[in-house]
């Protein structure tokens, strides 16, 4: 429970009651538990899009995406920020990246990506309500890209924060594991996202490739990224 409770609160703005004589390896002890507290943020966003699409199918994706944010705190959208204002300016500098990474100003490249994933997903959350694609999938999007965050993890990391406390504790067998029970699952309630565990692997490539580690703002950006594209998933089929 200590666990579970902690990464409630590390995920979402859920208030959820302290843990008392918190210590550093809690954090990463409590990341076997992202996936399931993925599947709550699922669900609560299905459930507040099938509500509004009873009423219009716009009112519906906008409600879903607005509860997304919310209950997250916007707080992957800050890492893709981040990412994309450190890709932008840095010119493959690795020092400049990190630098304009961990500057607290929001620059042009950040806002213009957060703008696109946000206006991304508010389209495909549409297309999925007209489309009839089954709003209960959400529980396996978000529990996906919170499982990518595990796998990510376990890059080196490119300075200290979030992602370093989870670099140096996290087990290899915890991501392995929950990872073929989250695929098991997806396979047996909706193969249509079959793929999602291959998102997360060229991720993963994306960032050894280009980066060289990751960070706190890689992890964000990879489970915004991946949860778009993941939407986009099933209207291909």
């Amino acid at each position: 429970m200590r666990g579970l409770i902690l990464a409630v609160q590390f995920l979402t703005r859920i208030p959820v009651p302290e843990v008392a004589a918190f210590r550093e390896e809690d954090l990463a002890r409590s990341a076997v538990w992202f996936p399931p507290v993925g599947m709550a943020i699922g669900l609560c966003v299905a459930l507040l899009a099938t509500w509004g699409a009873h009423i219009d199918a716009w009112l519906g994706a906008w409600l879903g995406l607005l509860c997304w944010v919310a209950i997250t705190g916007a707080l992957h959208l800050d890492g893709l920020a981040d990412l994309a204002d450190g890709l932008g300016a840095s010119h493959r500098d690795s020092e400049r990246l990190l630098a304009v990474m961990k500057d607290p100003h929001i620059g042009v490249y950040g806002v213009v990506s957060v703008f696109i994933l946000l206006s991304g997903k508010l389209v495909l959350l549409w297309l999925w309500i007209t489309h009839d694609v089954p709003l209960a999938a959400l529980l396996l999007v978000c529990a996906w890209s919170r499982w990518g965050t595990l796998l990510w993890a376990r890059l080196p990391s490119l300075h200290s924060g979030h992602g370093e406390r989870f670099h140096w504790q996290l087990s290899g067998k915890t991501v392995l594991w929950t990872g073929v029970i989250l695929f098991s699952g997806t396979l047996l309630f909706y193969p249509a996202l079959w793929a999602a565990p291959v998102l997360m692997v060229i991720w993963l490539w994306f960032l050894q490739r280009r980066l060289g580690g990751m960070s706190g703002d890689c992890l964000g950006a990879g489970t915004e990224v991946c949860e778009c594209v993941l939407l986009l998933l099933p209207l291909l089929h």
